[in-house]
């Protein structure tokens, strides 16, 4: 058995043990450390590991077997040997920050809207909280002011080992059946949760709760989170990139959301517009093309750049003015094409299997047409269809 130091001061950065064994992995090529007492967490509760040192040499990952820690490094160290280990604790501090952030954010889930949080990851950027029903906006938005509200309250988390008798009598969150000795970590007055991970002492550490997104998964929400310090890192990313598009617009901070909704719909328009004057120009491309008393065998037609609505009308007209098939090929000879087919007379979703054998690419479509990439040049492609 490891003796667990984070369990006992989870804001503990270094540590004195002693190696009991050390043993190659050959699955991790790395050298699996086993140490009498570790302050070095696991990955394990949703989180990963932690990181840090031993004496010099990086740690790896830490794993736990049983009640056995495993500490992974580059280099072995000797039986007996004393080592001096060192967390990451800004990164472990962090992980304390979003982990008790999750509890205080699932407990009033569960006891306002009755939902439990069935899937938690703790990543190294975003927590995610996966719930077993609905959540709207604003629900979230009210949980999102409770949980602050419970931070600056600066309540003392708690941290018990009840009986099992005392267990039996209590509520608490769980996602899975507990057999061992169980950890009971209490919000007062938030939540009351089953778990194994590091937490900081007061809710006050925790710093800003953020709820970034809630978006339907599985039946349910996947809700997003950040707190504390990343928290403040997900906001100054977010205000540079606003000050950025404020000055790209000439537009107030505040005002950029209506500066892009107009520029959206000026966009719209343009392109409408554009729609309308490559359709006439088509138009009389096409018209070209049947100029002639004797109706076409095949209507090809090369550009570098068009509309894909406007080049999809073109051949949609053009199958009904010609006897074998309508193309449109957007793009050069040396980057490529892409291509818009139709026919009334030929199966094109068998048309292009060979035409693909001569023209490496891929496409596909109904029978009518088909539109996909294609390599070749234009010569060869027009020898091609005019065989």
């Amino acid at each position: 058995m490891t003796e667990k130091l984070f369990y006992q001061d989870s804001h503990l950065k270094q540590f004195q043990a002693q190696v009991i064994s050390c043993d190659w992995d050959e699955k991790r090529k790395c050298y699996g450390v086993v140490l009498d007492r570790t302050g070095f967490f696991p990955e394990g509760g949703g989180q990963y590991a932690d990181t840090g040192k031993l004496n010099e040499m990086n740690v790896e990952d830490v794993q736990e077997k049983g009640e056995v820690i495993f500490h992974y490094v580059k280099e072995p160290f000797a039986v007996g040997e004393k080592v001096c280990g060192w967390i990451d604790f800004p990164e472990r501090f962090s992980k304390m920050q979003q982990h008790t952030g999750e509890h205080i954010i699932s407990g009033l889930v569960h006891s306002h809207f009755g939902l439990d949080n069935v899937g938690f990851h703790l990543g190294k950027e975003l927590v995610t909280m996966d719930f077993n029903g609905v959540l709207t906006n604003e629900q979230l938005q009210s949980i999102e002011l409770k949980a602050n509200e419970a931070v600056a309250a600066n309540l003392a988390i708690q941290v018990d080992y009840p009986s099992k008798e005392e267990l039996d009598s209590m509520e608490y969150r769980s996602k899975k059946e507990l057999t061992k000795q169980v950890r009971i970590v209490t919000v007062p007055g938030y939540d009351v949760c089953a778990c194994c991970a590091p937490h900081v002492k007061h809710t006050g550490e925790i710093g800003i709760i953020r709820l970034i997104e809630g978006a339907k998964y599985k039946g349910g929400t996947r809700v997003t989170m950040v707190c504390g310090f990343r928290a403040l890192a997900d906001y100054r990313t977010k205000e540079n990139n606003v000050l950025e598009i404020s000055r790209l617009l000439s537009a107030k901070p505040y005002e950029t959301a209506d500066a892009v909704h107009r520029l959206h719909k000026e966009l719209q328009q343009n392109k409408e517009k554009l729609f309308r004057i490559q359709s006439h120009f088509l138009d009389e491309k096409l018209a070209a093309f049947t100029s002639q008393q004797e109706k076409p065998k095949v209507i090809l037609l090369f550009e570098e750049e068009l509309d894909k609505n406007a080049a999809r009308r073109f051949v949609d007209a053009g199958k009904e003015q010609c006897s074998y098939i309508c193309g449109i090929f957007l793009g050069n000879d040396r980057q490529g094409y892409q291509y818009i087919l139709g026919s009334q007379k030929v199966n094109l979703r068998d048309f292009v299997k060979d035409f693909h054998e001569n023209f490496p690419g891929k496409g596909g479509g109904k029978s009518e047409m088909v539109q996909g990439t294609a390599t070749g040049t234009r010569e060869d492609l027009t020898a091609y269809f005019n065989r």
